[in-house]
């Protein structure tokens, strides 16, 4: 199946089907569509099938694709969902609708600046390391507290919690602990679950799930 209708219909019905199980509401489900290192006539297929959510790994990739697209079509919301440099904060708040690599106390204090520019209250999602692998960003556990109450203090709007489970390895039992580290935190947001287990982040409590291949499929 290649035909882009066809993939965002399938993936549409899979996450019905794991809210369904879930006992939840599929519209309280937002699918991402992760659209990094595709270009323009690669997406404008998902968003004539009625896509309208995308994410971006990169600032300068977004910058360079979206604006021409944003101009084609109405009601484009892009999430920025790679790492984010702290000098690239002024650019991400002007561009993204959302950011979900917040994980670290540099970053808090650039984001509050640049949206106290820009004017632009962009929502944010705290991104956990939480398989506490070195090569990995997001802040480690014990540090969320204290990175919650410093984005807390600088009136950033905070939305849930991030994650990108090890690879290779069940992601059920991680999904679990963001689940329950948003709940304990008084968040209700877990952007968590990806092209390959998004059913069982669904399962588990993700409210956004970003994917990727699944719509655009593998690339060889």
């Amino acid at each position: 199946m290649t035909d882009p209708a066809a993939l965002l219909a399938d993936v549409h019905a899979r996450i019905a089907q794991a809210a369904k199980i879930a006992a939840r509401g599929a519209a309280d489900i937002e699918l991402i569509a992760v659209s990094k290192t595709h270009q323009a006539a690669t997406i404008e297929p998902l968003i004539a099938a009625g896509q309208r959510v995308f994410g971006e790994n990169r600032v300068q990739e977004a910058a360079e694709k979206w604006p021409a697209l944003r101009e084609a079509h109405e009601g484009i919301r892009l999430h920025l969902v790679g790492q984010l440099q702290s000098n690239k904060a002024e650019d991400a708040v002007r561009l993204f609708d959302c950011i979900h690599s917040l994980d670290r106390s540099a970053l808090v204090m650039a984001l509050a600046r640049a949206m106290d520019k820009t004017g632009r209250q962009v929502p944010c999602f705290v991104q956990v390391n939480i398989g506490a692998e070195e090569q990995k960003g997001g802040c480690a556990i014990a540090d969320l507290p204290a990175l919650l109450a410093a984005a807390r203090t600088a009136d950033l709007p905070v939305m849930g919690l991030m994650c990108v489970p090890p690879a290779g390895i069940e992601a059920a039992p991680f999904f679990a602990l963001l689940d329950k580290l948003a709940r304990d935190s008084g968040l209700t947001g877990r952007s968590m679950g990806m092209s390959e287990d998004f059913e069982t982040a669904i399962m588990l409590g993700a409210t956004h799930v970003r994917v990727g291949s699944a719509l655009f499929g593998v690339r060889g």
